[in-house]
């Protein structure tokens, strides 16, 4: 088969297509509200194109973790010893050890990987996965522009839809909590978020497939009589998109939620009891052969080809660490978005050992980095320029299956669009030539 990307960038060398398809995907996210605060969430004009073989190693990949992971959840809900090597709070083990209702803690997650000449994965979103809704909107735009259009002349292929599955798991997790109920759905995050539009096309979609839909912010629900209110109208299946951490953080004005989850008012998705591997030190539980009794053959060899190694950070290691920055990164066990992220080679030995000494006074991990492939891809940006940029894969899981994937590019190392280092392109899934 010709190389998909070549084909794809000899199009663009027709100005008359080029024009036409940077205008389109201009205007289609304006139309959308494809932005993230004020930027375009997109500045590519090619989308991400993977091979039906990479396409098909990295469910396999994610698959495998997953298998893993189930393992180790369920092992650390009965061993209170390897719970604590997890890091939690008090409030966030009460909340991980409740029951909430269905089969799994996670019905939607996230791994984000970096696919160089093999997956390797960095992170495990298992509180609340975002990107859905923006990705399939921006695969409704690119499958409009001339380019793709005059590129699918030449390739059979297909974009990979995930809100559809979002949807189905959240239903299957209400249907197991509640086989008569008729759901009635709250969006749960904090107002006034860069993300707002996201929330706001996945009510528009929640409610074209019968679901009625309200968002809200955690602080504005209320729970009495036995029941959750949002807005002043009864939910019971809530979409969470606010963290953990952060609704602990306010306190008694982020009470409602909680209680009717502790209660069993309200079918939580994701369930509070994600927050046990959502933190990064989950990572090192997977990691560390010291655990390898609790995973089978095949899990272990999932782990040892997909998951770098990772450690959480203490003094005892703080030597071996500070030997290692043109290879280790440090990451707080439970932060979003980049925060706290250092790159060893991206600082000098000094500021290298500052956050070795401050990462071994809270819950930090460090790890082993990966390679992370660089990418030309054609931007816009005063005529077309060709830029090689970082890129990652973050397959999306639904109740364990791989289903559809998010794609960041960035010229940084750190690729996060909250952190305003990145931003999104579709997967296209090349099945063979037209």
């Amino acid at each position: 088969m010709k190389d998909p990307v070549a084909a794809y960038h000899g199009l663009l060398d027709n100005e008359r297509l080029l024009a036409a398809s940077a205008e389109a995907l201009a205007a289609g996210q304006r139309e959308r509200r494809l932005m993230f605060g004020e930027r375009p969430l997109c500045v590519c004009i090619r989308p991400q194109l993977l091979t039906r073989r990479r396409y098909d190693r990295a469910v396999a990949a994610a698959e495998g973790i997953y298998s893993a992971v189930s393992a180790l959840e369920r092992a650390v809900l009965t061993d209170p010893e390897l719970r604590a090597e997890l890091g939690l709070e008090p409030e966030e083990e009460r909340l991980a050890m409740a029951d909430p209702g269905f089969r799994s803690s996670s019905p939607s997650a996230r791994l984000d990987s970096f696919f160089a000449d093999e997956v390797r994965f960095v992170e495990y979103n298992a509180e609340s996965p975002a990107g859905m809704a923006y990705s399939d909107n921006l695969a409704a735009i690119f499958s409009g522009l001339p380019a793709m259009k005059a590129f699918r002349k030449q390739f059979r292929g297909r974009f990979l839809p995930t809100r559809r599955s979002q949807l189905r798991s959240m239903l299957r997790a209400f249907t197991q909590w509640d086989r008569g109920a008729t759901p009635a759905m709250a969006i749960v995050d904090w107002e006034g978020l860069p993300t707002a539009p996201e929330f706001e096309m996945f009510k528009a979609f929640f409610e074209e497939a019968g679901v009625q839909t309200v968002i809200c912010d955690p602080r504005a629900l209320e729970f009495r009589a036995g029941k959750l209110y949002a807005q002043g109208k009864p939910v019971n299946l809530v979409y969470r998109r606010v963290l953990t951490s952060e609704l602990l953080h306010r306190g008694d004005e982020t009470r409602a939620l909680r209680d009717a989850y502790m209660a069993g008012a309200a079918c939580v998705v994701n369930s509070f009891r994600a927050k046990l591997l959502h933190k990064k030190m989950s990572l090192a539980l997977l990691s560390d052969d010291r655990y390898a009794r609790l995973y089978t053959p095949a899990q272990r060899a999932a782990i040892r080809r997909h998951i770098p190694w990772t450690r959480r950070v203490r003094p005892e290691l703080a030597e071996e660490v500070a030997r290692g920055r043109d290879h280790l990164v440090l990451k707080p066990n439970d932060e979003y978005g980049g925060k706290g992220v250092v790159l060893g080679w991206t600082v000098d030995q000094a500021e290298w050992e500052a956050a070795i000494q401050l990462a071994s006074t809270q819950s930090y991990v460090v790890q082993e980095a990966v390679d992370i492939p660089r990418v030309a891809f054609p931007v816009v940006l005063d005529g077309l320029r060709y830029l090689d940029l970082a890129v990652d894969l973050d397959p999306y899981l639904f109740d364990g299956r791989a289903r559809g994937f998010m794609t960041r590019v960035s010229a940084a190392a750190l690729l996060n669009v909250t952190a305003g280092a990145g931003s999104v392109v579709p997967t296209f899934v090349v099945e063979g030539t037209a």
